[in-house]
């Protein structure tokens, strides 16, 4: 019996993705990659966090979004499952504004980062 939770997520764009842990100084590993669980049990991963206790945590490609794969019992991370996700979330919608925006001609004309956690991004795009 499998001890792995599969979360889902709206993640679909691996390199916003990266960005995101990257952001949270999270270490992170390319994949594909294995995940560790309880009992030596694994399972393939496209981007992998090493855990100190043996344990990792992944997200996986399921066809449609990055899933995140993980034995909830040995999770090892500062924030609880939720917010750790919340926080990826945040900085991944902030990549991905951010690269969409730039594809369209936009630019950061102003960049706040609130005491809450939240971003009030102001764009701008000049027309000829």
């Amino acid at each position: 019996m499998s001890h792995f939770s599969q979360i889902k997520t709206q993640i679909r764009n691996l390199d916003a993705l990266k960005s995101a842990l990257t952001d949270l100084k999270v270490d992170w590993k390319t994949g594909p990659q294995t995940v560790r669980g309880y009992q030596q049990q694994v399972r393939s991963a496209d981007v992998v966090v090493k855990q100190g206790n043996g344990y990792d945590l992944g997200f996986s490609w399921n066809g449609k979004e990055y899933e995140l794969v993980t034995d909830l019992d040995f999770w090892q991370q500062n924030l609880s499952v939720n917010g750790f996700l919340n926080q990826v979330t945040q900085r991944y919608a902030y990549h991905t504004v951010m690269h969409e925006t730039a594809q369209q001609g936009f630019q950061v004309a102003e960049q706040q980062e609130n005491a809450d956690g939240s971003i009030r991004l102001v764009l701008q795009r000049w027309s000829a």
